[in-house]
């Protein structure tokens, strides 16, 4: 299992849940209506939860990168890497775990961060058009991967902290993306999926696709 230094709630929450539950007990000794100060405060929590995974599969395994829905498997370009490839995307909502992890074992070769705009993360065209930030992650076997964080219609800040030449090991914490997004991997066409449309995978835990 990786080490997870914040396992309970994710350093990125902190401001949030901090300033919620102030907001929330100022309320109440104040003697004003705090119910929704509460809830926001309940909803910070459950968002900014990071709980340990236990780390799936073998060294060609493809993990899930984040929480979510998976909503695409298919054949298509990668624009980072120019390249066809296997396009699988997990949808995050806000009620899903927001860390992301590493889905294998690798360096990273590339980091391209572009500007976007901030349309619903489930639509396919949120990929091109939305603000993301792409990692090119090459294997051990020199295998290589293209891992996108994506912001949604809600999500409006990606936390990355990985640079060019980081080393990460399967399952390893290297970001954040706040209120709900996507993540999109461009796999070899070779890798055998393992997900299908519509079932719901988490972090680490789940495996998408084995590498040939």
């Amino acid at each position: 299992m990786p080490d997870y230094p914040h396992p309970l709630f994710a350093k990125e929450g902190w401001p949030f849940i901090a300033g919620s539950l102030f907001l929330a007990l100022l309320s109440s000794v104040a003697g004003l209506w705090s119910l929704p100060f509460w809830l926001v405060f309940f909803f910070c929590l459950q968002f900014f939860r990071d709980p340990p995974r236990d780390v799936a599969g073998g060294q060609k395994s493809v993990l899930a990168p984040a929480d979510g829905r998976i909503v695409v498997v298919e054949e298509a370009d990668d624009p980072y890497l120019n390249r066809r490839a296997l396009k699988v995307s997990v949808f995050m909502n806000v009620f899903n775990v927001h860390s992301n992890r590493s889905p294998i074992e690798c360096t990273v070769r590339q980091k391209w961060y572009t500007p976007g705009s901030f349309l619903n993360a489930s639509l396919d065209k949120a990929s091109l058009e939305n603000e993301r930030c792409a990692l090119h992650l090459r294997t051990r076997d020199d295998r290589d991967i293209t891992c996108v964080q994506i912001a949604g219609l809600i999500a409006r800040r990606i936390l990355n902290y990985v640079e060019t030449g980081t080393s990460l090991v399967a399952g390893q914490r290297y970001g954040f993306i706040r209120f709900g997004s996507r993540v999109d991997l461009y796999l070899p066409l070779d890798a055998r999926v393992k997900v299908v449309i519509g079932e719901r995978v988490f972090a680490s835990s789940s495996v998408l696709a084995e590498l040939a």
